[in-house]
């Protein structure tokens, strides 16, 4: 884990906000759970309860390193797999010694599972933990008891791993709707910054060249007018299924605006995307959409060049899509690199 808190103004990205709350979580569990259990280091060690005295303060420590290495490092030390691997030891340990005393530590520990692991991880954890507690229990208290906290701590792992499961649900779907657009399907501009410059990180790294194709409908506005509004969201619509058709897993399809998309095209020179952008727009000229209404598009086609920002990479090809439109639409205009000068040379599909 690796994210600024969700507080931070900078963040924009709804993946990166979602992690940012679930370091929160973390943060806030270990720190409430040291509170809670650095005190009793010093009652189980009076007790001359040794081994649960250290369990204790291994598992003390293992807080403290946890919200050590978010605060300062913005790291998951060995991603919280030590917390449930302490606290079920000391859980079943201390109900052993200590009878009800320890078992009351034994639900928070089940719970907090939940909120610290991969939910498959976490059931897997309880089902073991259950079945250690449940044969502590078996031999510590009476038969009567041992029925009645079986059941309760087994319901208590049920009703967390339910909630758990919504809550990561409800996660996905806020963010699914928070990243998507809700007409298209297409994603929207809210990871275009972090996308591109992940390609411009590729590029930097290990010189794996990225190009993005920038698509605009020609005359878009007269088919508003003309066939209305409802009947342009279907065009959008179909023209995002059949820009899907073309594309490959690794490629990424954006709605950036009315009637303009954006495709990130990983491990693609320029003459390629060039390709590809001239078989859509020939695809979408030939074709009629909804049977009978006639659209063209012109795009645009960039690749990523060494030591530029994202901002600057997009803003090349929309400088060529403008020239696309200028010089006649229904064509792909190819951008210029920063060393070449110029905004870039028309190559032309049949209109």
């Amino acid at each position: 884990m690796n994210v600024r808190p969700p507080s931070d103004p900078l963040i924009t990205n709804p993946t990166l906000a979602v992690l940012g709350f679930k370091r929160q979580l973390i943060y806030h569990l270990h720190f409430w759970a040291f509170v809670a259990i650095a005190p009793l280091i010093l009652i189980q060690w009076q007790e001359e309860h040794r081994l649960l005295s250290v369990l204790l303060i291994l598992f003390c420590l293992n807080a403290l390193l946890v919200i050590a290495c978010l605060r300062f490092r913005d790291t998951y030390f060995l991603q919280g797999r030590l917390f449930p691997l302490l606290a079920m030891v000391a859980a079943a340990y201390s109900t052993s010694i200590n009878g009800h005393t320890g078992l009351y530590w034994a639900y928070p520990a089940a719970t907090a599972l939940f909120f610290l692991l991969p939910l498959g991880e976490a059931i897997v954890s309880n089902l073991v933990f259950l079945t250690v507690m449940a044969v502590v229990s078996y031999h510590t208290f009476p038969e009567s008891e041992f029925w009645r906290i079986a059941v309760s701590l087994g319901l208590t792992c049920v009703f967390a791993m339910v909630f758990a499961w919504l809550v990561g649900k409800l996660q996905q779907e806020l963010t699914r709707l928070a990243t998507t657009d809700p007409l298209t399907g297409c994603l929207n501009r809210s990871q275009l910054a972090d996308i591109l410059n992940s390609q411009i990180q590729m590029r930097e790294r290990y010189e794996r060249v990225s190009s993005l194709v920038l698509l605009d409908l020609d005359h878009f506005k007269t088919l508003n007018d003309r066939w209305g509004h409802q009947t342009g969201d279907r065009v959008l619509k179909e023209l995002a299924v059949r820009l899907r058709k073309r594309l490959r897993d690794t490629d990424q399809l954006f709605r950036i605006g009315g009637e303009e998309f954006m495709l990130v095209l990983p491990e693609t020179r320029e003459r390629d995307a060039d390709t590809l952008a001239q078989q859509l727009l020939t695809s979408i000229s030939s074709q009629p959409f909804l049977d009978d209404i006639k659209v063209t598009a012109s795009a645009s086609v960039a690749e990523v060049s060494q030591g530029e920002t994202w901002s600057v990479w997009l803003n090349r090809a929309d400088q060529a899509l403008y020239q696309a439109k200028s010089q006649g639409r229904n064509q792909v205009v190819d951008a210029r690199r920063p060393s070449q000068g110029g905004s870039g040379t028309p190559t032309s599909t049949p209109g």
